[in-house]
């Protein structure tokens, strides 16, 4: 039996994709999440970054049953973890748009490309620097694929748009093309990719969020893990 927050644990809740009305319906990620931070059951819990919600949402949605064994331990570290930060959004974003840029068919690069730009953008506004630098990250990513760099320079010089609507709807567009681009890439470790992402996006908002994952007993990890049992 565990004594603590389960880095291997014995019991594994089922996860499933999308949004389900109650547990006998079966659990995503997030639902889970809600379940374990003691929340109204829903993938929309107030207890996670909402665009580090959505991200787990597409990722959970975007991968098969046996890549889902790997994301349910996961579940416990986004509890608490948010931020109203909104830096916090455009980092999430430009993670996920740089993790699909190099691998996401010729036709969604561009997309990515003004994604990342886009990011960039919001970032420069928020840090008072020019609008026209570029985090070295993004510009070695961006250099890799020219042609759709070039192609988002082009689009982004018409215009940005509001940044006040970047939390709103650009952040978890970005967010939702990336994850369905990695899903659709042609490569043989697209869902290992994504997990992969989730992952590495939740260590890095701990380090955004200053926030620290909180001891979950056995006791509600096993109640999680009998909850999903069909």
């Amino acid at each position: 039996m565990m004594q603590s927050t389960p880095s291997t644990p014995e019991l594994m809740p089922v996860l499933s994709r999308g949004k389900h009305r109650n547990p006998k319906k079966g659990a995503c990620f997030m639902e889970l999440a809600s379940f374990l931070a003691g929340e109204p059951w829903s993938d929309h819990p107030s207890c996670t970054h909402p665009l580090l919600a959505s991200l787990a949402r597409d990722v959970n949605d975007h991968v098969g049953d046996y890549a889902r064994t790997r994301l349910a331990p996961l579940i416990p570290e986004v509890i608490g973890l948010n931020s109203d930060d909104p830096r916090v959004d455009a980092w999430i974003a430009r993670e996920a748009a740089l993790a699909a840029l190099p691998v996401t068919a010729s036709e969604r690069q561009g997309v990515a490309a003004v994604g990342l730009l886009r990011c960039e953008r919001m970032l420069n506004s928020i840090e008072g620097r020019s609008k026209h630098y570029v985090d070295p990250r993004t510009e070695e990513a961006l250099d890799a694929v020219p042609h759709a760099r070039d192609w988002a320079r082009g689009f982004t010089a018409i215009g940005w748009g509001s940044t006040g609507s970047f939390a709103k709807r650009s952040a978890p567009a970005i967010v939702h093309s990336a994850v369905s681009g990695i899903a659709a890439a042609c490569i043989g470790s697209s869902e290992d990719l994504l997990v992969d992402l989730l992952e590495h996006t939740i260590g890095l908002c701990k380090g955004w969020c200053s926030h620290e994952t909180a001891p979950l007993s056995s006791e509600r990890w096993t109640e999680a893990a009998e909850l999903t049992k069909h």
